[in-house]
This record gives C-alpha cells, sequence and structure tokens, in this order.
C-alpha cells in the first residue's frame, strides 16, 4: 500500500497548535514512507469558513515548510479539493446508501428534536435520536415528501454489533453500536456533515492513514460504519493525544499564543516551531531531542507517538527556539534578526553589515528568539535606556563610582581608534590606574550604559553604543551619582 495521508482544516481562523502538529505528523509520515501529502480544505461551515482563514492555513504551512503534493493551488489527481466544491460526490453517495437501505430522510425539526432531548435528560437517559423518522412507514414517508419539507439524511445504524479498529497509537479500540444514534449525513440544506463529508472524500483520494488528534476518536466508529456501507476499505487510524496548557486544561487562547503566526510574531523561528511541534507527544529515542525538518523525516514513525497528553511548555519552546538559531550560520542568523526588528518597526539598514553582524554576535546565548534581540539588544537599538533600580542601587553604594565614570568617560572620548581592542585596553588600564579591579569599573559601565546587571560583553556594547552615546550615558550616570544623596557605603 502507498502511502497517502492528508490535512484537512476547516477555514474558520488561523492556524493552531493542534493543527500545526497534526499537519506536521501527517508530512513527516508521508516523507518517510516516500509517500503522499494531501491538503483539503474542509469547508462546508459556510457561515464560518472564509478565504482569510483559507490564505492563514497555506500561509502557516509554508512557514513552517510543509509543502503540500496534492491540493489547492498545485492540483491533483483527486481534486478539487474544496469540499464546497465536491457536492456532487456526496450527492452520488448518498444516494447508494439510500437505495441500500443505509440511509432515511429526516423531517424531525430542530425544535422537535431539542424537545425530545429535554425529556431524554429529565429522564436521566443520554440524549441521542429517537428513529421517529426511521420508523415511518412508506405512505407516511411519501405524504412528507409531497408536503415539501425539508428533509435531512440520516444514517441507519445497526442495533447490534460493534465497530472497532486498530489503533497506530492506542491499540485496539471499540464502541458497541447501540450507543451510537441515526447520526445525519446530508443536513436539511443540503449540505454534507464532518463525518460524511470525511468518509467519502478520504475513500475517493484513496487516504491509506488517518493521522489526527484524539478528539476524533469518538467520530471514527460512525466512520467506520460509513466505509462498510459504501462497500469501502477503511484507512488505518492513529490517534495522537490532546496538548494541554500548562495548568493541565485543553490548548486555548487563555494560554496566550495558540497559532503558528503568533509564535512566528513572538520571535520564533520556523525551524524551531516544527521541532517542537514534533516533540509535542512524539519522542525518538527519548534522548534525541534536536531535529531539522530532514533529520525528521528520516526517523518518524507513527509507533513512536504518545498516548499521553502532551503539555505545551514556552520555556522548552524557546530553548529549542534557541538551539536551532544557534545552528544557523552567522549571516543568515543576522538576516533573520534584521528582518524581525523590521517588522517591529526598528529599521537597522543605515548601521552597515559591519554593526549588524556584531551586534547579532553579541546576544550570543542570550537569543533565545528574535524578540530577545529588541530586549537584550535595547542598549545598542535606543537612544535612551532603561535603567533597573536595583543595579542603580548597586551602583550608588559604590564607592567614588561618580568619579571613576567620568574618568572612564574622558578616555573614551579621546580614545582614537575605538575599537574592541582599544576599548578593552584602555579600561584595564584606567582600572589599574585608579586602583581598582577591571571587574569593578566594567559592572560600573555596564549600569552606566545598559541600566542592567548583565548584558553583552562590555566590549562589543561600548563598540555598539557608539563613542558619541556611550560619553554621554557614562557622564549621565556619573551626574545622577553626583546629585544624588550619598548612601553610608558610597562615602
Amino acid at each position: 500500500m502507498s502511502v497517502r495521508v492528508r490535512f484537512a482544516p476547516s477555514p474558520t481562523g488561523h492556524l493552531h497548535v493542534g493543527g500545526a502538529r497534526t499537519a506536521l505528523y501527517n508530512w513527516l509520515f508521508a516523507r518517510a514512507n516516500g509517500g503522499t501529502f494531501v491538503l483539503r480544505i474542509e469547508d462546508t461551515d459556510e457561515a464560518r469558513s472564509t478565504e482569510a482563514s483559507t490564505q492563514a492555513i497555506f500561509d502557516g504551512l509554508r512557514w513552517l515548510g510543509l509543502t503540500w503534493d496534492e491540493g489547492p493551488v498545485v492540483g491533483g489527481e483527486y481534486g478539487p479539493y474544496f469540499q464546497t466544491q465536491r457536492r456532487d460526490r456526496y450527492d452520488a453517495c448518498a444516494a447508494r446508501l439510500v437505495a441500500a437501505g443505509a440511509a432515511y430522510p429526516c423531517w424531525c425539526t430542530g425544535e422537535e428534536l431539542a424537545a425530545r432531548r429535554a425529556a431524554q435528560a429529565e429522564r436521566g437517559e443520554d440524549p441521542r435520536y429517537d428513529g421517529a423518522c426511521r420508523r415511518l412507514s412508506e405512505a407516511d414517508r411519501a405524504a412528507k415528501r409531497a408536503s415539501g419539507a425539508p428533509a435531512a439524511l440520516r444514517f441507519a445504524t445497526p442495533a447490534e454489533g460493534e465497530s472497532a479498529w486498530d489503533d497506530v497509537v492506542r491499540g485496539r479500540v471499540s464502541f458497541r453500536n447501540d450507543v451510537l444514534d441515526d447520526f445525519v449525513l446530508v443536513r436539511a440544506d443540503g449540505l454534507p456533515t464532518y463525518n460524511f463529508a470525511c468518509v467519502v472524500d478520504d475513500h475517493e483520494m484513496r487516504i491509506s492513514h488517518v493521522v489526527r488528534g484524539d478528539d476524533h476518536i469518538s467520530n471514527t466508529p460512525r466512520q467506520l460504519l460509513l466505509y462498510a456501507a459504501l462497500g469501502a476499505t477503511p484507512p488505518v487510524f492513529a490517534h495522537a493525544s490532546m496538548i494541554l496548557g500548562p495548568d493541565g486544561k485543553r490548548l486555548s487562547k487563555r494560554h496566550g499564543a495558540t497559532s503558528v503566526e503568533a509564535f512566528g510574531e513572538l520571535g520564533i523561528v520556523p525551524e524551531g516551531m516544527a521541532n517542537f511541534l514534533a516533540l509535542l507527544g512524539w519522542s525518538f529515542d527519548g534522548k534525541q531531542e534536536l531535529f531539522s525538518l530532514d533529520e525528521l523525516a528520516r526517523v518518524f514513525t507513527l509507533e513512536k507517538i504518545g498516548a499521553n497528553p502532551a503539555v505545551f511548555d514556552t520555556q522548552k519552546l524557546e530553548w529549542v527556539n534557541g538551539q536551532h538559531l544557534k545552528r544557523l550560520d552567522e549571516a543568515e542568523r543576522t538576516r533573520r534578526v534584521v528582518a524581525f526588528l523590521a517588522s517591529r518597526g526598528r529599521e537597522l539598514a543605515e548601521r552597515g553589515e559591519e554593526w549588524r553582524l556584531a551586534f547579532v554576535r553579541a546576544l550570543g546565548e542570550r537569543l533565545r528568539t528574535l524578540a530577545d534581540a529588541e530586549t537584550v539588544g535595547a542598549f545598542a537599538l535606543d537612544d535612551e535606556v532603561v535603567v533597573d533600580e536595583a543595579a542603580w542601587a548597586d551602583l550608588g553604594a559604590r564607592p567614588g563610582a561618580a568619579d571613576r565614570l567620568l574618568a572612564l568617560a574622558a578616555r573614551l572620548e579621546g580614545d582614537a581608534e575605538y575599537t574592541l581592542a582599544s576599548l578593552e585596553a584602555l579600561t584595564r588600564s584606567l582600572a589599574t590606574e585608579l586602583g581598582v579591579k577591571a571587574g569593578e569599573l566594567i559592572g560600573m559601565a555596564r549600569v552606566a550604559l545598559t541600566g542592567q546587571k548583565t548584558s553583552p560583553g562590555i566590549f562589543e556594547v561600548l563598540w555598539l553604543v557608539g563613542r558619541e552615546r556611550a560619553v554621554a550615558r557614562v557622564r549621565g550616570a556619573a551626574a545622577r551619582l553626583a546629585a544624588e544623596p550619598r548612601s553610608p557605603m558610597a562615602t
């Protein structure tokens, strides 16, 4: 059997984490087995489906690096790939089911169904369709048709037996048929329901494996009944576990960003996001965690997807992302940082290539996301620095800090070279002259230049800030120290 898998999102919003992981697992399985990855848009919810959401799905997949072999834009042998363009297929299959006695029209109105469900609830019964229209005589059905009343189409679920399958992730799963009601195949407006359209499409598109979230487990027995009624062989099913937030509840908007586009705007790179998504429920050997897409495609198997829920850990995502930023060569890492900052309104074109490379190099291990360039690198990007009060208090407690900073400012102003080497030499020389350790003078300079106790290397900071701004900041800090009441330690 050739591997053919599909990702079939509804275009009612952005590409969210759960959907992105499903797409990734399908894409990896196809690539690992020389198979075909199909993209299908399930847009039968006409009230909520939008072209903008469809485009967002395309953009999100492409951002992750997941290209599809068949589907919208690229075409394919089994199109069309929008469900709203496949009505003739659903109509034909519905007619087959009716002719075989496996489906029947239902004229029950929404109000009638709601009243029956309420009555069932009062009796302590599980709400389900009671089969009223299934029991109609042919004469009654003829009269209903003659009245012109709109009718849905329901599946005649067998009252006995079970629907079972061997799930790649969960093992043997079974449902008794008598707990399944006669579910709707086609709504009264003529549109197919999810379960019906999904089975028709998967069968006609020759889908061999269905890899999806475990929220679809309850749909599977109904789909198996449809495959049997249509005389079709069902695909192999693999249901990945749900994704939880840090609080143990299902991941949702209350946990923050949930769409891949939003994570991109937060400074996550595609390589990091794809790697992290793969680890949400899948493990190679319990040890290796860093993979490129190509590396994942070589080792991915459905059997290594776990059945236990996965927890979305933002700190882990940032760590994985930082490792992928380190994997990039310096030029590409710099290009990405510059592009991200430009998207935030910070153009660095006038700074020059040497400055941009040095800026990103200085960020070093602190660059876990592209957004860190804006925060960790604020000392070089902004004219004014935000001063950490604890750092400033520590500076104010150092004896002679103002005078030492003024001496440093004078040396910086007189440094004709203003290179990393010259800046290090003058700083260390001045510390010796002042009778203090170089680290102490550097600590004072760090607070004056960045407002923080920690920063990239001080000589890189001095060079990136530039002579004029560096001198102004150091003198400004000295002036502020001189104007403030001195603490007992500083006297």
